[in-house]
C-alpha cells in the first residue's frame, strides 16, 4: 500500500483499494499481499494473536478474518515489512450495536533482514514448492482448518488436522472431515473455501484523482443559481436552510467523494482524515485509545460498506453489516519485535434516515 502523497495536483493523496481476481499463490504470505477473504497470510510467523485474542466480545465466537492491508511506513527499516489484519464476527446479531465490539485489529511489522523472508523481493512466478502456509507455518506454528489462525487443538481421533476451537471443529466434521476421519487422505485434503471464510479476493490500489471539472457547465449552474436565488423570497430560502442539515451534508459529501470511482472497497491515508458517511457517531480524540507503548495512534485506513456487496453475507432478517470501519494505528508504529499488536477500529453505522 503507497503512502498518503500526493504527487500531482491531479490526485489527493488517498490511496483507493478494488478487488481483483488472481492466482492463489499471490495471495501467500512470500508475496506480502493486501487481500480480501480466505485465510489470513500472516506475516511474522511466530507470536500470532492467541485464539482468545480472536474472540467476539459479545457472543465470545472465533471472529473471521476480514481483509489485510501490506502498508510499509517508507524510510522506517523496523517496518520495512508492514501488514494489518482486521478480524470481524460472523454472527449478524452482534451487529446490530453501534460499537467495535465485534472487530480487532493487528498490526505486523518486520524488518528487511529477517528470519522469515529473503532479503530481495519475490520472484513474479509461482514457486514450485509453495508449501501448505494453511496448515502450518514455516515456524512450526499449527494453524485451524477452517480459519487459518492459531489452533492447538487437534481432532482426538486422528491427531493430524488442528483447530482454534470446538466450534470449528464442529464446522469441519459435518463439512468434510468426519469422511475422511483416519484415512490416509485426511491430513492432505485442506479445503480451499469453507462456509465459515469470506471469497478471496487481491485488494489492488491506485491514487485517488481529482474530479475533472467541466468550467462550461459550473459558469451555467452558478449563473442559474444566481437568477434563481433573486427570485427566492426570503422565507423560502430560510426553509432550505433548515432542510441542509448537517447530517445530510455529510452524506453528500459521501457520495459525492466515492461518485467517480463508486467501486472503491477502501480508502487509504496514514494520518490523513477519514471521509465519513454521517454525522453521526464521529469519535473525539479521547475516544481513541494511545496505542500500547503510550504513543497517540493516527487515522490510517478506512473499510467502506461496498466491499459488503462482495462478502456474500446478506439475509433476510440480519446481516453483517456497517456504515463504515475507520482504523487508527500507532503513530510511532512501534517496535514490538514478532509480536502482532493490537490497534484500534471505530464503527460507524448508517444513520437510520439513510437506511431506510
Amino acid at each position: 500500500m503507497a503512502e498518503c502523497v500526493c504527487d500531482s495536483e491531479g490526485e489527493t493523496g488517498v490511496v483507493l483499494g478494488f478487488l481483483e481476481e488472481t492466482e492463489p499463490w499471490r495471495l501467500r504470505s512470500p508475496q506480502f499481499p493486501s487481500k480480501v477473504g480466505g485465510r489470513p497470510a500472516w506475516l511474522s510467523q511466530l507470536q500470532l494473536p492467541a485464539p482468545a485474542e480472536l474472540l467476539c466480545e459479545r457472543c465470545r465466537l472465533p471472529l473471521g478474518f476480514l481483509l489485510q492491508v501490506y502498508a510499509p511506513v517508507v524510510g522506517c527499516e523496523r517496518s520495512f515489512h508492514r501488514t494489518l489484519f482486521v478480524f470481524c464476527c460472523r454472527t449478524p446479531a452482534c451487529y446490530t450495536t453501534n460499537d467495535n465490539s465485534c472487530f480487532k485489529v493487528f498490526r505486523s511489522q518486520l524488518p528487511r533482514k529477517n528470519d522469515f523472508y529473503p532479503y530481495d523481493p519475490p520472484p513474479e512466478e509461482e514457486p514450485a514448492d509453495s508449501g501448505d502456509e494453511h496448515r502450518i507455518l514455516s515456524s512450526g506454528v499449527k494453524l485451524c482448518w477452517v480459519c487459518g489462525c492459531p489452533g492447538q487443538k487437534a481432532c482426538s481421533r486422528c491427531h493430524s488436522v488442528t483447530y482454534c476451537s470446538k466450534e470449528h471443529q464442529t464446522i469441519h466434521w459435518k463439512q468434510h472431515h468426519k469422511r475422511k476421519c483416519c484415512t490416509e487422505g485426511a491430513s492432505s485434503a485442506l479445503e480451499e473455501h469453507n462456509p465459515f471464510l469470506f471469497p478471496e479476493w487481491e485488494l489492488v490500489t491506485e491514487p485517488e484523482e481529482l474530479p475533472v471539472k467541466d468550467e462550461e457547465s459550473q459558469n451555467e449552474s452558478s449563473e442559474g443559481a444566481g437568477c434563481a436565488s433573486s427570485e427566492l423570497e426570503e422565507t423560502e430560502l430560510e426553509s432550505m436552510a433548515l432542510h441542509e442539515t448537517q447530517e445530510s451534508k455529510v452524506f453528500q459529501n459521501f457520495k459525492k467523494c466515492i461518485a467517480t470511482e463508486p467501486e472503491q472497497v477502501l480508502r487509504y491515508c496514514r494520518a490523513g482524515s477519514p471521509l465519513w458517511v454521517s454525522s453521526k457517531h464521529v469519535p473525539s480524540k479521547a475516544d481513541i485509545p494511545n496505542c500500547q507503548c503510550g504513543a497517540q495512534r493516527n487515522f490510517e485506513f478506512q473499510i467502506m460498506p461496498q466491499l459488503l456487496n462482495h462478502l456474500k453475507v446478506d439475509r433476510t432478517d440480519a446481516s453483517i453489516d456497517w456504515g463504515m470501519l475507520v482504523i487508527y494505528t500507532c503513530v510511532d508504529s512501534c517496535d514490538q519485535g514478532n509480536k502482532y499488536s493490537p490497534e484500534f477500529i471505530w464503527k460507524q453505522d448508517i444513520s437510520e434516515d439513510r437506511a431506510h
